[in-house]
């Protein structure tokens, strides 16, 4: 081989090295291009798996915040649902002592009346059973109060009326106590002259609650001091008294349905802790406000009520009830399922002169009602079988004239029933136990000049 072919296979050999040295630094550049893409990619990945992680934590956080909260909510709710259902459970025991109070004197004065034996009566025994019967009254009334206000179901009957007029009429309701307390009431009625558009039976109730919260609370030979402002569109009324006062705990939830300070076993305030409750309702649904203020324990206590002024002159001229005409004797039929209740009330109006034909039943009140053509029905409406609207639908539908007056005397006294009866063709109705008077008040109203008067009615 010849020098020449030498060098050209050298040539050959050396360009075959460099294109391998080539091939193998770019493998090695591509390889490491694919080690960086993929550490880049790892930590594009690793990036994205830190950010979701940290996602992750947020809402795992997010989540361990809102089981604390409900959880501490659940504990809240359940702390609220202990405590109704201790108030409760204080409210029936305390209803229970409250409603045992004024049936013991009654009892013992019927067991007194069954042994006297014809003997007079002890003076104060009838006055003793009347102040207890109506003080029951009152504790159920109370208690229809509340289940009305807080279903929404009180209709207020308004009209303009004196501020003075509501507040005498609380005092004279406790004025008794008062005075059997031997407590001293400051009254200045100078600024009371002023007027609010209200329903005076609810005012007087309202008045009537926080004094006779005031009386209650403050100890024998204590003051109480009624004071009116009249502002320039409102009246403020205070009730101030130095009694017992009320503590920083309880002043916040005065007005709370069964809510009481605590009492000794005597319960020598007494009471259903339901009269505030009543009065702040009462108050709010003549766009007023109500507030407790006590300094403590033993530094008595002020309950202001503000009301909306009313200063039209010409509204307060507010037509009086027409004077009762002379009574009158009436045949009356009552239908009483409840026999005791019904004959009671039968005796009761021929102790004053009326004629009483009694029922059980609605079928044997519809025939004693065509037989003997009473002037004046009481119907029941809780009837058995036949209620009291079918009895007085089938009576109004009778040829019976002249239409008698027909009047519902029943223990459903909220408005639905009212409505009901008036609307099944009743003229009245009124609530048991009937106050005597209103009573013989309808009766004699609705037979003007009719048959001459019985000597017992003169």
């Amino acid at each position: 081989m010849t020098t020449e072919g030498s060098d050209r296979n050298e040539t050959f050999r050396q360009r075959e090295e460099e294109v391998g040295r080539r091939e193998t630094s770019a493998a090695a550049v591509e390889s490491s291009q694919r080690v960086q893409s993929d550490a880049l990619n790892v930590r594009a990945d690793a990036l994205e798996g830190r950010t979701e992680l940290t996602a992750q934590n947020g809402e795992l956080r997010e989540a361990n915040e809102k089981l604390v909260l409900v959880t501490l909510n659940a504990q809240k709710l359940e702390e609220e649902a202990k405590a109704v259902n201790r108030r409760q459970e204080e409210f029936l025991a305390m209803l229970a002592h409250e409603l045992r109070n004024p049936l013991a004197p009654i009892m013992n004065a019927v067991e007194l009346l069954s042994a006297l034996e014809g003997r007079p009566i002890p003076s104060g025994l009838l006055d003793i059973m009347r102040r207890q019967g109506r003080h029951l009254v009152r504790l159920v009334d109370d208690l229809l109060d509340v289940s009305r206000i807080t279903q929404g179901k009180v209709t207020l009957q308004q009209h303009p009326v004196r501020v003075a007029e509501v507040l005498q009429q609380a005092v004279d309701t406790c004025r008794q106590q008062i005075d059997k307390r031997r407590q001293r009431l400051d009254l200045d009625l100078s600024a009371a002259s002023v007027s609010v558009r209200g329903d005076p039976v609810r005012l007087s109730q309202v008045f009537s609650n926080l004094l006779q919260n005031a009386v209650k609370y403050t100890q024998e030979g204590g003051e109480i001091v009624i004071e009116v402002r009249a502002l320039q569109s409102t009246v403020e009324i205070k009730i101030r008294d130095d009694g017992m006062g009320i503590s920083p705990e309880a002043l916040p939830h005065v007005f709370e349905l069964f809510t009481q300070e605590k009492q000794t076993l005597g319960r020598e305030g007494g009471g259903l802790g339901i009269g505030l409750t009543i009065v702040r309702r009462m108050v709010e649904a003549h766009g007023g406000t109500v507030e407790a203020e006590s300094a403590g324990v033993g530094l008595g206590s002020v309950f202001t009520v503000v009301l909306p002024r009313f200063d039209d002159p010409g509204e307060l001229d507010v037509k009086r009830p027409e004077a009762v005409s002379a009574p009158v004797q009436a045949h009356v039929l009552v239908v009483e399922d409840n026999l005791d209740a019904g004959e009671t009330l039968a005796e009761l109006l021929r102790s004053v002169g009326h004629v009483v034909d009694l029922a059980i039943d609605g079928p044997s009140g519809l025939a004693l009602f065509e037989s003997v053509r009473p002037q004046v029905v009481l119907c029941d409406i809780g009837l058995p079988g036949m209620d009291g609207y079918e009895v007085v639908a089938q009576m109004c539908a009778s040829s019976h004239e002249p239409r008698p007056a027909l009047i519902a005397v029943t223990g459903y006294g909220d408005a639905e029933h009212v409505e009901r009866a008036m609307a099944a063709g009743f003229d009245h109705c009124v609530t048991k136990p009937v106050d005597p008077d209103v009573l013989l008040r309808l009766i004699n109203g609705a037979l003007p000049d009719r048959g001459p008067m019985h000597p017992a009615l003169r």
